[in-house]
């Protein structure tokens, strides 16, 4: 049956040192080439259709080396903006925040590039993936739809997947170069996988 097939792009330096990523476009390091490339055998193995890709380079790069290059760009893919918050840690925030969450506290404005969003504009961004793409998930024989993106956008899809407010997708840990899949049984949409690595 046709599923969700949840990319999460392959390691960044921001990423590995825990900075918020939203839409600075931060290249790939070579472990993120490398957790990329080792996606495309798993990829391979399965009835891919249609590749959406968040148009940041890191996405694009990770879609590329996994084989599923010249998938559809969405901007709705695109990573939360984290205003103020791009490229600092959780622990630099709470220096200034003590038990800051980003799931229940949020963002502050940040400059022209970077204005900020809240969980439920991110929501509101993957509801509009999923209506383009979720159609024939759960149909026998129908393709997999492949989403090449990041890890809280991806998080947020899945809350709303699932019937979630969009502040659930705190729930859902996902780890870089990693693969997840959301299908449907008896009707009911539910996650069929989550964060696989190639290795696991």
């Amino acid at each position: 049956m046709g599923e969700l097939v949840l990319i999460r792009h392959g390691q960044t330096e921001w990423s590995r040192d825990r900075r918020h990523t939203g839409w600075t476009d931060v290249p790939l390091t070579e472990e993120g080439v490398r957790q990329a490339e080792g996606l495309r055998p798993l990829l391979e193995a399965r009835d891919i259709g249609r590749a959406v890709v968040s148009p940041l380079a890191r996405a694009v790069r990770t879609a590329e080396l996994a084989g599923l290059g010249g998938g559809a760009a969405d901007p709705d893919l695109r990573e939360w903006d984290y205003g103020g918050y791009e490229g600092i840690t959780t622990a630099e925030i709470r220096r200034g925040r003590p038990g800051w969450d980003l799931w229940r506290d949020g963002v502050v404005p940040g400059g022209p590039d970077h204005p900020g969003e809240a969980v439920e504009a991110v929501g509101a961004r993957v509801d509009r993936v999923l209506e383009g793409v979720a159609r024939s998930v759960g149909e026998e024989g129908a393709p997999d739809v492949a989403l090449v993106a990041h890890g809280h956008v991806l998080r947020v899809l899945t809350a709303r997947w699932l019937g979630l407010e969009p502040g659930a997708g705190a729930l859902f840990a996902l780890g870089t170069g990693s693969v997840s899949t959301l299908g449907r049984e008896h009707g009911r949409p539910v996650v069929t996988s989550w964060n696989l690595a190639p290795s696991d």
